[in-house]
């Protein structure tokens, strides 16, 4: 009976540590050669998205400019602090630290939208999580494990992917202690959650359960390393502009305080968030602070036309699916920005006042003969006169 060889590279199983037949019985593979091949493999698959090339910080903020109106100064810090934590990648040897991002400023500046977009420019796995909704382990709600889990979701589970991405985290501010001194009762959805917060964003093992959820004891564990994931915090952190004019006291500083506060733009500095409820330790891991202004009423008329998925772009394109051309006019644009703006939501209000306005015309028009819609600013609550007035498709 002849001897049963490797069909890779013709060793018998004297020749080699281990032998392995397949289920034929008649191919067989030395263990030499699934090293061979696995380490061909390895070479062959590509590379993850953060250590291909890099765009530089114009190139970063250029894409940033494509989605996000106004918060010029944001963009360009925003677009070096990723370039920088994704050089650092590249380069381990080099012995720098990972410095994540705090972005602070009120309800509908673009905190999400600018996360989201720098991901999806560097093409990395990224995920959302919502502060509020985490506990400290042992109690109702989320444990901060489940933010890496999305993260890790959102890679298809490739961990090594899900280990370069970024996790933006909404709301730190509704997480701040109650109070400056050490709490010495249980606050499961504020200091103790930014103490569970410290260990991930400053870098650890974390052991995440599948399906999500609370681990229990005989749960298979996903080991993730956070050490280099990005994590950018952001929230409207109501009362810290008191914190800071307090600080900034306009007669005893001087002028150039004083120019700065009535511009708005007196700089956040770490002793103003510990005031506000962060403990020291987790401000040190947020190294860099991004604030972002209100936007102005142009600003949101902007928002609303110009950037890459501008709303009224949006509805065009959702009207013209049914073969109709929508269009509003500069009035009714700036009252829809005006409302927006009297809401104190920011850009975050543009979509509920266009879905409102729009809702009874998005009801009507599919199925009916109307080919052209014109929208204008003593029409966005009287929807039927907008019909009453369309364009209709003439028949013969």
């Amino acid at each position: 009976m002849p001897q049963a060889r490797c069909n890779f590279c013709g060793r018998t199983h004297a020749e080699v540590r281990h032998l392995v037949a397949a289920e034929n019985g008649v191919t067989h593979i030395c263990s030499d050669c699934v090293a061979r091949i696995s380490d061909v493999l390895e070479r062959a698959r590509p590379k993850s998205p953060a250590l291909a090339r890099l765009p530089t910080p114009r190139e970063i903020k250029t894409t940033l400019d494509q989605y996000v109106i106004e918060q010029e100064e944001a963009k360009k810090t925003l677009a070096v602090a990723v370039f920088n934590h994704y050089r650092r990648l590249q380069n381990p040897d080099a012995g720098l630290q990972k410095s994540n991002i705090l972005l602070v400023g009120p309800s509908g500046t673009g905190k999400t939208l600018l996360a989201q977009t720098l991901a999806k420019s560097l093409q990395v796995p990224f995920a959302i999580a919502d502060a509020t909704t985490l506990t400290e382990a042992g109690y109702v709600g989320d444990d901060v494990e489940n933010i890496v889990l999305r993260l890790l979701q959102t890679a298809d589970y490739e961990v090594e992917a899900a280990q370069r991405g970024i996790i933006y985290l909404d709301e730190l501010d509704k997480i701040a202690r109650k109070s400056e001194g050490v709490s010495i009762t249980r606050d499961v959805s504020g200091e103790g959650v930014q103490q569970a917060l410290l260990k991930i964003i400053e870098g650890t093992i974390c052991y995440v359960p599948p399906q999500g959820g609370r681990k229990h004891p005989h749960q298979e564990l996903i080991p993730v390393n956070t050490e280099n994931i990005l994590f950018i915090c952001g929230g409207a952190f109501e009362g810290l502009d008191a914190i800071v004019r307090s600080r900034v006291d306009v007669s005893k500083v001087g002028f150039n305080a004083a120019e700065a506060q009535s511009q708005g733009v007196a700089e956040v500095v770490p002793d103003d968030l510990m005031k506000f409820g962060l403990i020291p330790e987790l401000i040190g891991r947020l190294a860099i602070i991004v604030q972002l202004q209100e936007l102005s009423l142009d600003a949101l008329m902007r928002v609303l036309t110009k950037p890459k998925g501008a709303l009224v772009k949006q509805y065009k394109e959702l009207f013209a699916l049914e073969g109709v051309e929508l269009k509003f006019t500069e009035a009714a644009l700036y009252e829809i920005a005006r409302r927006a703006q009297g809401r104190g939501t920011g850009a975050r209000g543009l979509r509920s006042i266009m879905e409102k306005t729009l809702l009874e015309l998005m009801y009507e028009v599919p199925g009916s003969d109307v080919v052209r819609l014109v929208i204008d600013e003593g029409q966005l609550d009287h929807p039927h006169t907008v019909l009453m007035q369309a364009e209709r498709r003439k028949t013969a």
